[in-house]
Protein backbone atom coordinates (compact mmCIF):
# COMPACT_ATOMS: atom_id res chain seq x y z
CA UNK A 1 0.00 0.00 0.00
CA UNK A 2 0.92 3.35 -0.89
CA UNK A 3 0.16 7.32 -0.64
CA UNK A 4 -0.08 8.23 -4.37
CA UNK A 5 -0.83 11.80 -5.49
CA UNK A 6 -2.91 11.85 -8.75
CA UNK A 7 -2.61 15.33 -10.78
CA UNK A 8 -4.99 16.00 -13.56
CA UNK A 9 -7.48 18.83 -14.56
CA UNK A 10 -10.31 16.68 -15.67
CA UNK A 11 -12.68 15.21 -12.86
CA UNK A 12 -13.28 12.15 -14.95
CA UNK A 13 -9.31 10.98 -14.96
CA UNK A 14 -9.15 11.69 -11.40
CA UNK A 15 -12.11 9.70 -10.32
CA UNK A 16 -10.94 6.68 -12.31
CA UNK A 17 -7.25 7.28 -11.08
CA UNK A 18 -8.52 7.22 -7.72
CA UNK A 19 -11.01 4.63 -7.79
CA UNK A 20 -8.63 1.85 -9.65
CA UNK A 21 -5.79 2.99 -7.28
CA UNK A 22 -7.79 1.79 -4.12
CA UNK A 23 -9.19 -1.06 -5.63
CA UNK A 24 -5.58 -1.79 -5.66
CA UNK A 25 -4.96 -1.16 -2.21
CA UNK A 26 -3.49 2.16 -2.50
CA UNK A 27 -3.88 5.54 -0.58
CA UNK A 28 -4.81 8.24 -3.29
CA UNK A 29 -4.73 12.09 -3.06
CA UNK A 30 -6.09 13.97 -6.00
CA UNK A 31 -5.27 17.55 -7.21
CA UNK A 32 -6.78 19.14 -10.16
CA UNK A 33 -3.39 21.24 -11.16
CA UNK A 34 0.15 21.77 -10.01
CA UNK A 35 -0.39 24.13 -7.15
CA UNK A 36 -2.92 21.84 -4.90
CA UNK A 37 -0.19 19.32 -6.26
CA UNK A 38 2.60 21.22 -4.24
CA UNK A 39 0.43 21.86 -1.22
CA UNK A 40 -0.22 18.08 -1.13
CA UNK A 41 3.47 17.34 -1.04
CA UNK A 42 4.07 19.96 1.86
CA UNK A 43 2.21 17.46 4.20
CA UNK A 44 4.10 14.25 3.52
CA UNK A 45 4.11 10.83 2.57
CA UNK A 46 3.83 10.70 -0.97
CA UNK A 47 5.54 7.95 -2.59
CA UNK A 48 4.36 7.97 -5.86
CA UNK A 49 2.97 10.88 -8.01
CA UNK A 50 1.01 10.55 -11.39
CA UNK A 51 0.27 13.63 -13.61
CA UNK A 52 -1.08 14.96 -16.51
CA UNK A 53 1.24 16.11 -19.06
CA UNK A 54 -1.03 19.03 -20.27
CA UNK A 55 -2.54 21.12 -18.00
CA UNK A 56 -4.11 24.81 -17.87
CA UNK A 57 -0.99 27.08 -16.61
CA UNK A 58 1.79 24.72 -15.51
CA UNK A 59 2.11 21.52 -16.84
CA UNK A 60 2.83 17.91 -15.85
CA UNK A 61 6.94 19.08 -17.43
CA UNK A 62 6.64 22.01 -14.78
CA UNK A 63 5.66 20.39 -11.97
CA UNK A 64 8.85 17.70 -12.57
CA UNK A 65 11.04 20.63 -12.66
CA UNK A 66 9.79 22.27 -9.28
CA UNK A 67 10.17 18.74 -7.70
CA UNK A 68 13.61 18.36 -8.62
CA UNK A 69 14.35 22.07 -7.96
CA UNK A 70 13.03 21.56 -4.59
CA UNK A 71 15.20 18.36 -3.47
CA UNK A 72 12.09 15.84 -3.74
CA UNK A 73 13.33 12.39 -5.04
CA UNK A 74 9.63 11.37 -6.03
CA UNK A 75 9.36 9.03 -9.08
CA UNK A 76 6.77 10.11 -11.45
CA UNK A 77 4.45 8.51 -13.92
CA UNK A 78 3.31 11.24 -17.05
CA UNK A 79 0.26 10.54 -18.54
CA UNK A 80 -0.18 11.49 -22.39
CA UNK A 81 -2.23 11.35 -24.97
CA UNK A 82 -2.15 8.99 -27.59
CA UNK A 83 -0.85 11.16 -30.28
CA UNK A 84 1.86 12.97 -28.16
CA UNK A 85 4.58 10.35 -27.67
CA UNK A 86 7.06 12.92 -28.18
CA UNK A 87 5.88 14.44 -24.95
CA UNK A 88 6.04 10.69 -23.42
CA UNK A 89 10.23 11.12 -24.82
CA UNK A 90 10.25 14.81 -22.69
CA UNK A 91 8.92 13.92 -19.63
CA UNK A 92 10.96 10.59 -19.91
CA UNK A 93 13.96 12.93 -20.85
CA UNK A 94 13.42 15.42 -17.82
CA UNK A 95 13.45 12.39 -14.82
CA UNK A 96 10.04 11.07 -15.13
CA UNK A 97 10.07 7.20 -14.46
CA UNK A 98 7.50 6.06 -16.64
CA UNK A 99 4.95 7.15 -19.16
CA UNK A 100 0.72 5.97 -19.47
CA UNK A 101 -1.15 6.92 -22.57
CA UNK A 102 -4.73 7.91 -22.45
CA UNK A 103 -7.32 6.25 -22.32
CA UNK A 104 -5.68 4.84 -19.50
CA UNK A 105 -6.38 1.28 -18.81
CA UNK A 106 -6.69 -0.18 -15.44
CA UNK A 107 -4.73 -3.16 -15.96
CA UNK A 108 -2.00 -0.92 -17.32
CA UNK A 109 -2.07 1.57 -14.92
CA UNK A 110 -2.03 -1.36 -11.89
CA UNK A 111 1.10 -2.50 -13.72
CA UNK A 112 2.73 1.13 -14.01
CA UNK A 113 2.32 1.58 -10.18
CA UNK A 114 3.53 -1.57 -9.73
CA UNK A 115 6.27 -1.28 -11.28
CA UNK A 116 7.40 2.57 -10.33
CA UNK A 117 7.42 1.31 -6.72
CA UNK A 118 9.37 -1.36 -7.06
CA UNK A 119 12.06 1.21 -8.38
CA UNK A 120 11.13 3.38 -4.93
CA UNK A 121 12.06 0.20 -2.69
CA UNK A 122 14.97 -1.11 -4.68
CA UNK A 123 16.03 2.94 -4.15
CA UNK A 124 15.61 2.91 -0.79
CA UNK A 125 17.12 -0.93 0.05
CA UNK A 126 20.47 0.30 -2.32
CA UNK A 127 20.75 3.37 0.07
CA UNK A 128 20.68 1.61 3.16
CA UNK A 129 23.23 -0.68 2.02
CA UNK A 130 25.40 2.67 1.31
CA UNK A 131 24.81 3.73 4.62
CA UNK A 132 25.95 0.02 5.59
CA UNK A 133 28.83 0.18 3.89
CA UNK A 134 29.95 3.64 5.11
CA UNK A 135 29.43 2.06 8.36
CA UNK A 136 31.51 -0.67 7.96
CA UNK A 137 34.03 1.64 6.05
CA UNK A 138 34.19 4.40 9.31
CA UNK A 139 34.15 1.12 11.47
CA UNK A 140 37.86 -0.06 9.80
CA UNK A 141 38.94 3.72 9.41
CA UNK A 142 42.29 3.86 11.44
CA UNK A 143 42.44 6.78 14.23
CA UNK A 144 45.43 8.39 14.75
CA UNK A 145 47.20 11.91 13.87
CA UNK A 146 50.54 11.30 16.03
CA UNK A 147 54.16 11.33 13.77
CA UNK A 148 54.36 7.55 13.91
CA UNK A 149 51.12 7.05 12.60
CA UNK A 150 51.26 9.48 9.86
CA UNK A 151 53.89 8.23 8.40
CA UNK A 152 52.03 5.06 8.24
CA UNK A 153 49.68 6.43 6.69
CA UNK A 154 51.13 8.03 4.04
CA UNK A 155 52.98 4.81 3.27
CA UNK A 156 49.96 3.06 2.84
CA UNK A 157 48.35 5.84 0.39
CA UNK A 158 51.73 5.48 -1.64
CA UNK A 159 51.52 1.22 -1.40
CA UNK A 160 48.23 0.83 -2.04
CA UNK A 161 47.98 2.08 -5.79
CA UNK A 162 50.75 -0.35 -6.48
CA UNK A 163 50.10 -4.33 -6.75
CA UNK A 164 53.48 -4.59 -4.53
CA UNK A 165 53.70 -7.48 -2.00
CA UNK A 166 53.59 -5.21 1.89
CA UNK A 167 54.69 -6.98 4.69
CA UNK A 168 52.93 -5.53 8.22
CA UNK A 169 55.08 -5.54 11.33
CA UNK A 170 54.38 -5.16 14.65
CA UNK A 171 53.20 -6.28 18.41
CA UNK A 172 50.13 -8.06 18.95
CA UNK A 173 47.00 -5.90 19.19
CA UNK A 174 48.87 -2.39 17.15
CA UNK A 175 45.92 -3.40 14.20
CA UNK A 176 47.72 -4.52 11.34
CA UNK A 177 44.67 -6.07 9.85
CA UNK A 178 43.05 -2.61 9.77
CA UNK A 179 46.32 -1.61 8.34
CA UNK A 180 45.62 -4.13 5.77
CA UNK A 181 42.44 -3.41 5.15
CA UNK A 182 43.21 0.08 4.21
CA UNK A 183 45.26 -0.82 1.58
CA UNK A 184 43.16 -3.04 0.38
CA UNK A 185 40.21 -0.14 0.03
CA UNK A 186 42.53 2.33 -1.27
CA UNK A 187 43.67 -0.06 -4.24
CA UNK A 188 41.63 -0.53 -7.30
CA UNK A 189 40.66 -3.97 -6.20
CA UNK A 190 38.57 -2.53 -3.51
CA UNK A 191 35.22 -4.29 -4.97
CA UNK A 192 37.53 -7.56 -5.46
CA UNK A 193 37.77 -9.94 -2.16
CA UNK A 194 39.64 -9.05 0.82
CA UNK A 195 40.70 -12.84 2.10
CA UNK A 196 42.05 -13.25 5.36
CA UNK A 197 44.01 -16.35 6.37
CA UNK A 198 45.25 -16.68 9.92
CA UNK A 199 48.67 -19.01 9.33
CA UNK A 200 48.78 -19.35 13.01
CA UNK A 201 45.23 -21.01 14.03
CA UNK A 202 45.19 -22.96 11.08
CA UNK A 203 46.09 -27.30 12.02
CA UNK A 204 49.36 -27.73 9.94
CA UNK A 205 47.57 -30.25 8.06
CA UNK A 206 44.96 -28.03 6.74
CA UNK A 207 47.41 -25.13 6.14
CA UNK A 208 48.22 -26.13 2.48
CA UNK A 209 44.59 -26.98 1.28
CA UNK A 210 43.19 -23.52 2.92
CA UNK A 211 45.67 -21.83 0.89
CA UNK A 212 45.68 -23.66 -2.72
CA UNK A 213 42.04 -25.59 -2.07
CA UNK A 214 42.01 -29.62 -2.92
CA UNK A 215 40.26 -31.99 -4.85
CA UNK A 216 37.99 -34.09 -4.54
CA UNK A 217 39.11 -37.38 -2.51
CA UNK A 218 42.95 -35.63 -2.01
CA UNK A 219 42.65 -36.79 1.40
CA UNK A 220 40.13 -38.92 3.71
CA UNK A 221 37.12 -36.15 4.56
CA UNK A 222 37.66 -34.55 1.08
CA UNK A 223 34.18 -35.48 -0.23
CA UNK A 224 34.07 -32.52 -2.88
CA UNK A 225 36.28 -29.83 -4.89
CA UNK A 226 36.91 -26.81 -2.64
CA UNK A 227 38.83 -23.62 -3.91
CA UNK A 228 41.65 -22.38 -1.50
CA UNK A 229 42.65 -18.92 -0.27
CA UNK A 230 43.93 -17.90 -3.51
CA UNK A 231 41.47 -19.13 -5.66
CA UNK A 232 38.99 -17.21 -3.59
CA UNK A 233 41.33 -13.57 -3.81
CA UNK A 234 41.41 -13.88 -7.37
CA UNK A 235 41.81 -10.25 -8.93
CA UNK A 236 41.70 -9.37 -5.32
CA UNK A 237 43.86 -9.42 -1.76
CA UNK A 238 44.91 -12.04 0.19
CA UNK A 239 46.03 -11.01 4.16
CA UNK A 240 48.64 -13.96 5.31
CA UNK A 241 48.14 -13.26 9.05
CA UNK A 242 51.05 -14.82 11.12
CA UNK A 243 52.81 -15.37 8.31
CA UNK A 244 55.73 -16.02 10.31
CA UNK A 245 54.16 -19.98 11.61
CA UNK A 246 53.74 -21.26 8.14
CA UNK A 247 56.21 -24.30 7.16
CA UNK A 248 58.78 -24.31 5.57
CA UNK A 249 58.01 -26.40 2.94
CA UNK A 250 54.66 -24.45 2.43
CA UNK A 251 56.88 -21.45 2.33
CA UNK A 252 58.65 -22.96 -0.65
CA UNK A 253 54.80 -23.80 -2.43
CA UNK A 254 53.72 -20.13 -1.20
CA UNK A 255 57.16 -18.51 -3.16
CA UNK A 256 56.67 -20.18 -6.17
CA UNK A 257 52.95 -19.08 -6.26
CA UNK A 258 54.13 -15.31 -5.54
CA UNK A 259 56.83 -15.86 -8.46
CA UNK A 260 54.52 -17.06 -10.93
CA UNK A 261 50.91 -16.38 -9.99
CA UNK A 262 49.74 -19.85 -10.13
CA UNK A 263 49.52 -22.86 -8.19
CA UNK A 264 48.08 -26.58 -8.21
CA UNK A 265 44.96 -27.93 -5.75
CA UNK A 266 45.88 -30.21 -3.42
CA UNK A 267 45.35 -33.81 -4.88
CA UNK A 268 45.39 -31.95 -8.65
CA UNK A 269 47.51 -32.12 -11.49
CA UNK A 270 46.29 -28.58 -13.35
CA UNK A 271 47.78 -25.09 -12.99
CA UNK A 272 45.72 -22.56 -11.99
CA UNK A 273 46.88 -19.15 -12.46
CA UNK A 274 45.39 -16.13 -10.33
CA UNK A 275 46.48 -12.25 -9.98
CA UNK A 276 46.07 -11.73 -6.18
CA UNK A 277 47.36 -9.35 -4.10
CA UNK A 278 49.63 -10.60 -0.88
CA UNK A 279 50.18 -8.85 2.22
CA UNK A 280 51.44 -10.38 4.86
CA UNK A 281 51.38 -9.96 8.66
CA UNK A 282 54.17 -11.02 11.80
CA UNK A 283 54.52 -9.97 15.35
CA UNK A 284 57.91 -10.98 15.50
CA UNK A 285 61.16 -9.70 13.72
CA UNK A 286 61.15 -11.74 10.95
CA UNK A 287 64.30 -10.33 9.08
CA UNK A 288 66.24 -11.94 11.95
CA UNK A 289 64.55 -15.55 11.50
CA UNK A 290 65.35 -15.11 8.08
CA UNK A 291 69.01 -14.64 8.68
CA UNK A 292 68.71 -17.43 11.79
CA UNK A 293 67.26 -20.20 9.10
CA UNK A 294 64.28 -20.47 10.79
CA UNK A 295 62.32 -18.40 7.93
CA UNK A 296 63.15 -18.49 4.16
CA UNK A 297 65.75 -15.61 3.38
CA UNK A 298 63.92 -15.72 -0.15
CA UNK A 299 60.43 -15.39 0.63
CA UNK A 300 61.14 -12.55 3.20
CA UNK A 301 62.70 -10.52 0.80
CA UNK A 302 59.77 -11.69 -1.73
CA UNK A 303 57.09 -10.56 0.95
CA UNK A 304 58.66 -7.18 2.24
CA UNK A 305 58.76 -5.10 -0.83
CA UNK A 306 57.20 -2.27 1.62
CA UNK A 307 57.56 -3.39 4.80
CA UNK A 308 55.44 -1.24 7.09
CA UNK A 309 56.51 -0.70 10.76
CA UNK A 310 52.94 -0.68 13.03
CA UNK A 311 54.11 1.39 16.15
CA UNK A 312 53.24 0.13 19.48
CA UNK A 313 50.54 2.41 21.16
CA UNK A 314 53.54 3.47 23.59
CA UNK A 315 54.51 5.00 20.58
CA UNK A 316 51.84 6.89 19.90
CA UNK A 317 50.00 8.08 23.04
CA UNK A 318 49.27 11.38 21.51
CA UNK A 319 46.64 9.18 19.36
CA UNK A 320 45.03 7.96 22.81
CA UNK A 321 42.41 10.18 23.36
CA UNK A 322 40.97 9.88 20.15
CA UNK A 323 40.82 6.44 20.01
CA UNK A 324 39.71 6.17 23.72
CA UNK A 325 36.59 8.03 23.04
CA UNK A 326 36.31 6.54 19.35
CA UNK A 327 35.78 3.00 21.47
CA UNK A 328 34.04 4.72 24.62
CA UNK A 329 31.18 6.03 21.78
CA UNK A 330 31.39 2.75 20.23
CA UNK A 331 30.27 1.02 23.48
CA UNK A 332 28.04 3.43 25.05
CA UNK A 333 26.03 3.05 22.11
CA UNK A 334 25.95 -0.60 21.85
CA UNK A 335 25.44 -0.76 25.93
CA UNK A 336 22.49 2.38 25.53
CA UNK A 337 24.60 4.30 27.96
CA UNK A 338 24.83 8.12 27.94
CA UNK A 339 28.61 8.00 28.12
CA UNK A 340 30.28 11.69 26.53
CA UNK A 341 33.92 11.47 27.27
CA UNK A 342 36.57 11.65 29.84
CA UNK A 343 37.80 13.72 32.77
CA UNK A 344 41.31 14.55 32.69
CA UNK A 345 42.60 12.41 35.37
CA UNK A 346 41.16 9.30 33.41
CA UNK A 347 42.62 10.33 30.08
CA UNK A 348 45.99 11.48 32.28
CA UNK A 349 45.69 7.58 33.46
CA UNK A 350 45.50 6.17 29.90
CA UNK A 351 47.98 8.21 28.21
CA UNK A 352 51.25 7.24 30.83
CA UNK A 353 49.88 3.52 31.18
CA UNK A 354 52.55 0.83 29.35
CA UNK A 355 49.57 -1.14 27.13
CA UNK A 356 51.48 -3.63 26.40
CA UNK A 357 48.09 -5.33 24.50
CA UNK A 358 48.45 -2.27 22.54
CA UNK A 359 44.96 -0.78 21.10
CA UNK A 360 43.29 -4.06 22.01
CA UNK A 361 43.95 -3.58 25.66
CA UNK A 362 42.94 0.18 25.37
CA UNK A 363 40.01 -1.01 23.72
CA UNK A 364 39.03 -3.77 25.89
CA UNK A 365 39.75 -1.36 29.06
CA UNK A 366 37.17 1.13 27.76
CA UNK A 367 35.12 -1.05 27.09
CA UNK A 368 34.78 -2.32 30.84
CA UNK A 369 34.91 1.24 32.14
CA UNK A 370 31.92 1.79 30.13
CA UNK A 371 30.20 -1.14 31.93
CA UNK A 372 31.31 -0.27 35.35
CA UNK A 373 30.13 3.57 34.59
CA UNK A 374 26.86 5.16 35.09
CA UNK A 375 28.43 8.67 34.86
CA UNK A 376 28.40 10.87 31.38
CA UNK A 377 32.08 11.26 32.11
CA UNK A 378 34.35 8.62 32.68
CA UNK A 379 36.58 9.28 35.94
CA UNK A 380 39.54 7.47 36.41
CA UNK A 381 38.28 5.29 39.32
CA UNK A 382 36.28 3.47 36.57
CA UNK A 383 39.67 1.87 35.51
CA UNK A 384 40.93 1.08 38.77
CA UNK A 385 38.03 -0.69 38.81
CA UNK A 386 39.28 -2.59 35.82
CA UNK A 387 42.96 -3.49 37.62
CA UNK A 388 44.67 -0.08 36.23
CA UNK A 389 46.16 2.34 38.71
CA UNK A 390 46.41 5.77 38.85
CA UNK A 391 48.96 7.89 37.10
CA UNK A 392 51.34 8.45 40.13
CA UNK A 393 51.45 4.68 40.23
CA UNK A 394 51.93 3.78 36.54
CA UNK A 395 55.75 4.81 36.80
CA UNK A 396 56.58 2.62 39.56
CA UNK A 397 54.61 -0.52 38.76
CA UNK A 398 56.62 0.12 34.76
CA UNK A 399 59.51 -0.37 36.86
CA UNK A 400 58.67 -3.08 38.72
CA UNK A 401 57.83 -5.18 35.62
CA UNK A 402 60.88 -4.15 33.69
CA UNK A 403 62.76 -5.42 37.20
CA UNK A 404 60.34 -8.52 37.44
CA UNK A 405 63.42 -11.28 37.05
CA UNK A 406 65.67 -12.17 39.32
CA UNK A 407 68.83 -14.37 38.50
CA UNK A 408 67.67 -17.13 39.13
CA UNK A 409 65.45 -17.30 36.28
CA UNK A 410 61.95 -16.89 38.37
CA UNK A 411 59.63 -13.57 37.95
CA UNK A 412 58.35 -11.45 40.44
CA UNK A 413 54.42 -10.97 39.36
CA UNK A 414 52.82 -7.41 40.49
CA UNK A 415 49.76 -8.83 40.47
CA UNK A 416 47.30 -11.75 42.14
CA UNK A 417 44.92 -11.47 38.89
CA UNK A 418 45.54 -15.20 37.42
CA UNK A 419 45.30 -13.30 33.61
CA UNK A 420 47.66 -10.83 34.29
CA UNK A 421 50.46 -12.92 35.44
CA UNK A 422 49.33 -15.10 32.80
CA UNK A 423 50.62 -12.84 30.09
CA UNK A 424 53.30 -11.22 31.91
CA UNK A 425 55.12 -14.83 32.32
CA UNK A 426 54.02 -15.40 28.13
CA UNK A 427 55.52 -11.78 27.90
CA UNK A 428 58.77 -12.90 29.45
CA UNK A 429 59.07 -16.13 27.75
CA UNK A 430 59.10 -14.59 24.59
CA UNK A 431 61.04 -11.92 25.85
CA UNK A 432 63.79 -14.64 26.96
CA UNK A 433 63.71 -16.83 23.71
CA UNK A 434 64.07 -13.79 21.60
CA UNK A 435 60.66 -14.04 20.05
CA UNK A 436 60.63 -17.89 19.15
CA UNK A 437 57.28 -18.88 20.18
CA UNK A 438 58.24 -22.75 19.95
CA UNK A 439 61.38 -21.92 23.01
CA UNK A 440 58.62 -19.99 24.63
CA UNK A 441 56.34 -22.73 24.68
CA UNK A 442 59.28 -24.96 26.31
CA UNK A 443 60.11 -22.81 28.97
CA UNK A 444 56.30 -22.23 29.69
CA UNK A 445 55.68 -25.80 29.84
CA UNK A 446 52.06 -25.84 27.57
CA UNK A 447 52.22 -26.85 23.54
CA UNK A 448 52.97 -24.43 20.72
CA UNK A 449 49.60 -24.20 20.03
CA UNK A 450 48.28 -23.55 23.53
CA UNK A 451 50.73 -20.77 23.53
CA UNK A 452 49.49 -19.83 19.55
CA UNK A 453 45.86 -19.11 20.86
CA UNK A 454 47.02 -17.49 24.15
CA UNK A 455 48.58 -14.85 22.14
CA UNK A 456 46.19 -14.34 19.30
CA UNK A 457 43.56 -14.14 22.22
Amino acid sequence: MARILCVDDEPAVLAMLEDSLARAGHVPVTANGVAEALQALASGGVELIITDFKMPGLSGLDLLSLLQRDGHDIPLIMLTGHASIEHAVAAIKAGAIDYITKPIRAQQLELAVDQALEVVRLRNENEALKQEVMSLRNERQIIGDSGPMRRVLQTVTMAARTRATVLLEGESGTGKELVARALHDQSDRRERAFVTLNCAAMPEGLIESSLFGHEKGAFTGAVRQVAGAFERAHRGTLLLDEISEMRLDLQAKLLRVLQEQEFERVGGTSAIRVDVRIIATTNRDLSAEAAAGTFRQDLYYRLSVVPIWIPPLRERRDDIPLLATRFALRASEELRKQVQGFSAGALELLQRHHWPGNVRELQHAVERAVIMSSEPILQAHHFELAGYRRPSLEASAAAAADAAIIPDGAVILNTLNVDEAERQLIERAMHVSGGNRTKAAELLGISIRTLRNKLNH
